[in-house]
């Protein structure tokens, strides 16, 4: 498996190999070795989850309270979306910047995204499957998101695919908003919760 830190420090694309055969193909999209070497500690996991979603379908931008937060690791396992990672870690030397991944079922390609960060993704096709694994179970009094549709923040959002949002995503605060009202995690903290994990592995 091979490991690529992405522009935004906590984030970390994993790429493993694919065996295709007369059968079908095997791979496997986590991989603790590879993944304790490229992030310093290893994924508690907390809970599992599974999205489908319609073309066009964006869900986030997404983010927990941090410390503990929710790490995620999430892949594609059927069809195609696009990734988004945003940095809400106030005092963060990137904060506002996002990165960005194709996950599809062909490469199975990986992303990983620490405590702290904003996550979201457009579905590309019709059926599309996210898998996630959270560090922590679901928390609902310390989940918060942020407008995917922000002009701040300007999400690279295909412009030839009609975006699907939900209500709650739509009615989320835009980023200057969540900042003035407190809700953004502080780069510091997520740091030392990092560095935390990173002692205890």
């Amino acid at each position: 498996m091979h490991a690529r830190r992405l522009s935004i420090s906590g984030c970390f694309e994993f790429t493993p190999r694919v065996f295709p055969d007369h059968r079908g193909l095997f791979v496997a999209p986590y991989q603790e070795e590879a993944f304790v070497e490229a992030v310093g500690h290893r994924l508690r996991l907390g809970q599992t989850n599974t999205s489908v979603s319609r073309r066009g379908s964006i869900r986030g931008v997404h983010f927990a309270d941090t410390p503990p937060g929710q790490a995620k690791y999430v892949y594609c396992p059927s069809g195609s979306m696009l990734d988004v990672i945003v940095d809400l870690r106030v005092g963060s030397p990137t904060f506002g910047e996002w990165t960005s991944v194709v996950l599809d079922s062909s490469e199975y390609k990986a992303v990983y995204i620490a405590e702290g960060l904003g996550h979201a993704f457009m579905a590309l096709e019709d059926e599309t499957i996210m898998a996630y694994l959270c560090s922590e179970p679901y928390n609902p009094t310390g989940e918060h998101g942020v407008n995917p549709m922000d002009a701040d923040l300007a999400l690279p959002w295909p412009q030839d695919i009609e975006p699907v949002v939900s209500e709650k995503d739509t009615t989320a605060p835009y980023l200057k908003e969540a900042l003035e009202q407190g809700l953004l995690p502080q780069y510091a903290d997520c740091v030392a919760y990092y560095e935390k994990l990173r002692a205890a592995n």
